[in-house]
């Protein structure tokens, strides 16, 4: 380093705040204290500590999901479907992140995680209402899963809530009955807590958008962001699957589920169907 270049260097230095005593700080501003203390193990085992922060990681990231799916069903359901479509991508670089924490955490090996796993108790990602709520907004609506969350009253009526409410398909196929395109009336006035079945006329509606992309741009770069964030979700379901096996083979899950069994049935649960057969027909 040049003297003009260590004297910029002490410059700056020297204009570095170094009293936060009356001024708000990184760490306040982050309530890092908060965050950085809330890693207990329940174990004296090192890789416990893997395991709790892959965890709590994931859960902020299917925060920001929410918030983001939520936002974008809003803009959509008020005809507004442009500013949806930078938070629908958003979402899909959230779920590459949340993708690559499975290799992280298939870096436990079988041995290390039996040497903690009787302390978790009947904890388990199965009980995630956030993953929840992301699988209800993406439509798969499943209201015998709502039962895990009785114990807790505020997060169950929740729960019950995002269960009866259009899910981001279900907003889109209203986009577009809105635009024009024919789509059956029982498609577009149901009871949105049921899951979502496939039909003729929304297929048939899709593939107009597809076959006219110019006339129905808006309605088909929203249509590849669905389908961009389907199969992301599916990618997240299969590294989630084969982690799992990686580290416990087929044995019970901790909170009771079957496991892995439980995991590869979930593979076979597609969001958006129709705008996958579409392209059969294009």
């Amino acid at each position: 380093m040049n003297e003009q270049e260590a004297n910029k260097s002490e410059t700056l230095e020297k204009g570095i705040r170094t009293d936060f005593s009356k001024a708000m700080s990184y760490g306040d501003y982050l309530h890092l204290d908060k965050v950085l203390s809330s890693q207990h193990r329940c174990s004296e085992h090192h890789d416990e500590m893997l395991f709790i922060i892959i965890h709590q990681a994931s859960e902020l990231w299917m925060k920001l999901i929410l918030h983001e799916l939520e936002a974008a069903n809003a803009s959509i359901r008020k005809g507004e479907l442009e500013p949806s479509f930078k938070m629908l991508a958003r979402v899909s670089r959230i779920q590459q992140q949340l993708i690559q924490s499975w290799s992280v955490l298939s870096t436990l090996t079988p041995a290390e995680y039996m040497g903690f796993r009787e302390s978790l108790g009947q904890s388990s990602g199965f009980q995630s209402h956030q993953n929840r709520l992301i699988e209800f907004m993406l439509g798969n609506k499943n209201a015998q899963m709502l039962s895990v969350f009785q114990h807790e009253q505020e997060l169950h009526g929740r729960m019950l809530g995002a269960l009866h409410q259009p899910s981001l398909y279900d907003s889109a196929i209203l986009a577009l009955s809105a635009r024009g395109l024919k789509v059956d009336p029982e498609a577009l006035d149901r009871d949105w807590s049921q899951p979502y079945q496939p039909n003729a006329s929304v297929e048939e509606a899709w593939v107009t958008v597809y076959r006219n992309v110019d006339e129905h741009w808006d309605l088909y770069e929203l249509a590849e962001k669905l389908v961009d964030i389907g199969s992301q979700q599916q990618f997240w379901r299969f590294n989630h699957m084969s982690t799992v096996e990686r580290i416990i083979g087929h044995k019970t899950g901790t909170g009771g589920s079957s496991g892995v069994t439980y995991l590869k049935r979930a593979l076979d649960q597609h969001f958006f169907p129709e705008l996958w057969s579409l392209r059969t027909k294009l």
